[in-house]
């Protein structure tokens, strides 16, 4: 089935300036790839699972648990500037008044 695509529209979606050289080579690409992708939706049977992947996966995230790290004097000894017991950073952003 042949598709009817607004190039122009497209280009223009996407910011890009086409010849019409190019608006017609991405006309008919842009058509071939509609037309596979509607023939993908043809085979899909209503006894089939929707699914997100084809190959079932498991929770391959390890057991989250306490382990040792810094202490807070080691962390805060290697800042380039602290105050207060906390990092000193400079100031990014403006408080909206």
């Amino acid at each position: 089935m042949p598709v009817e695509i607004d190039i122009d529209h497209v280009a223009k979606l996407a910011r890009v300036e086409l010849t019409d050289d190019e608006k017609a080579r991405m006309r008919d690409q842009l058509a071939v790839i509609l037309e596979h992708a509607a023939k993908v939706g043809e085979v899909a049977a209503d006894d089939v699972v929707p699914t997100a992947s084809p190959i079932p996966q498991v929770n391959v995230f390890r057991e989250d648990g306490p382990e040792p790290s810094l202490s807070h004097d080691a962390a805060i000894a290697n800042a380039p500037a602290a105050a207060d017991e906390r990092f000193l950073v400079p100031k990014i952003a403006e408080t909206g008044s």
